[in-house]
């Protein structure tokens, strides 16, 4: 598999900053199409509303978000001017949708997305749960990076969570297009009934095919403990020394997710390494 367009989602210039250090050399990897989104919030009037909103407050509020743009645009062109991959910067109004919708849209065009982990404090009311949204509706592999992280170039040492389901197989594929040639992969299985994994046959069968693939992969069986499926990625990855985790995400319905929580949750909010999603 080739990575030909690689989309990052761009939210703040700090996080910019954090998201082109990792999508920059993926980019150049691949001679990938690079496109840095950034979305301008519209200014909500919320219906049954009687209010006069002054000119002055809209001029200023289009002000602020220009300036935002601006700094955002900067630090892109400053990460991809002096690289030989083609790079466009698409500035997108969110108009009369929220901007995680249009987020939602490019990502549809795109072989793999990078985004930041969710920031309360830093992104805009219409930003809020972007990640999982993506993630959810666009069909597309999501890369989330923690915000501030400044580790290895992804796909040289991974770790691939698996089970026996539709978006673990989806997650597994879509690794091969970061999967450096010849990189390490731990195929790993959280609380699988047989602890042998000789003689686990489905997890047998999809690290043959990863090898395939020129991967250097081997399999493991870990306990599920106190800290759930996502404490135990976050462990092994850091026993292994990944620079990736790659997950099937959103494996439930949304309201087992609400009521009980998942994996995917506590990784989109805890994870210290990158993390591709695949729903």
């Amino acid at each position: 598999m080739h990575l030909n367009t690689l989309l990052v989602c761009l939210t703040t210039p700090d996080h910019a900053e954090t998201l082109l250090k990792l999508a920059v050399p993926l980019a150049r990897r691949h001679n990938a199409h690079l496109v840095g989104l950034h979305t301008i919030e519209a200014l909500l009037v919320y219906p049954g509303i009687a209010m006069h909103i002054p000119d002055p407050v809209y001029a200023s509020f289009n002000d602020a978000q220009k300036e935002e743009a601006d700094k955002v645009k900067a630090v892109f062109t400053k990460h991809t001017q002096n690289e030989d991959f083609q790079s466009e910067f698409r500035l997108v109004r969110a108009e009369g949708i929220s901007a995680n919708a249009r987020m939602v849209e490019s990502a549809r065009a795109a072989d793999l997305v990078i985004m930041s982990r969710e920031d309360k404090v830093a992104d805009h009311t219409d930003q809020r749960h972007a990640q999982a949204q993506v993630i959810r509706e666009s069909g597309r592999p999501v890369i989330i990076v923690p915000n501030g992280y400044d580790g290895p170039e992804v796909g040289q040492n991974i770790l691939l969570g698996w089970s026996d389901t539709r978006e673990a197989t989806r997650a597994a594929h879509d690794m091969l297009l970061v999967a450096q040639d010849g990189a390490g992969l731990t195929v790993l299985r959280v609380g699988s009934v047989n602890k042998d994994a000789l003689h686990d046959p489905d997890g047998v069968d999809i690290s043959e095919t990863l090898s395939r693939h020129g991967l250097n992969v081997t399999l493991e069986n870990r306990d599920a403990d106190s800290t759930g499926v996502a404490g135990v990625l976050n462990q092994v990855a850091f026993e292994k020394g990944a620079d990736l985790i790659v997950t099937g995400a959103f494996g439930h319905s949304r309201a087992y997710d609400f009521v009980i929580g998942a994996a995917t949750h506590e990784l989109l909010r805890d994870a210290r390494l990158p993390v591709l999603f695949s729903k």
